[in-house]
């Protein structure tokens, strides 16, 4: 079992910035992708960015590259998303997700943190 607690989120300003961060634990594969996803009211879970627990690799959705950062801090059992540049359509629920393959697709992931609001005001 792994447990993924989101901690971050808030209100800011368009233009503004956040970091996210996902805490970890439980049993966790060195071998696992930790993924980031949000949702916004009325639709559907989308994918935001993944990274690879050992590897480091970083995998992002095209529209969000450049503006957001995925990172991890191993000692601490953290993956952060370091989202620049918010604009209003970034408002969503921002969910921490975690998987054995990498994929686009929140069905595909097993473990999900309960999530945390991000709300960009214009």
């Amino acid at each position: 079992q792994v447990q993924l607690v989101e901690s971050g989120g808030g209100l800011v300003q368009a233009g503004g910035s956040l970091r996210l961060s996902c805490a970890a634990s439980g049993r966790i594969f060195s071998s696992y992708f930790m993924g980031w996803f949000r949702q916004a009211p009325g639709k559907e879970r989308e994918f935001v960015a993944a990274i690879r627990w050992n590897s480091g690799s970083t995998f992002y959705e095209d529209s969000m590259n450049g503006r957001f950062t995925i990172s991890k801090d191993s000692a601490k059992n953290t993956v952060n998303l370091q989202m620049n540049s918010l604009k209003p359509e970034d408002t969503a629920v921002y969910y921490c997700a975690a998987d054995l393959t990498l994929s686009r697709r929140p069905s595909d992931y097993d473990y999900w943190g309960q999530g945390t609001q991000v709300t960009v005001s214009s």
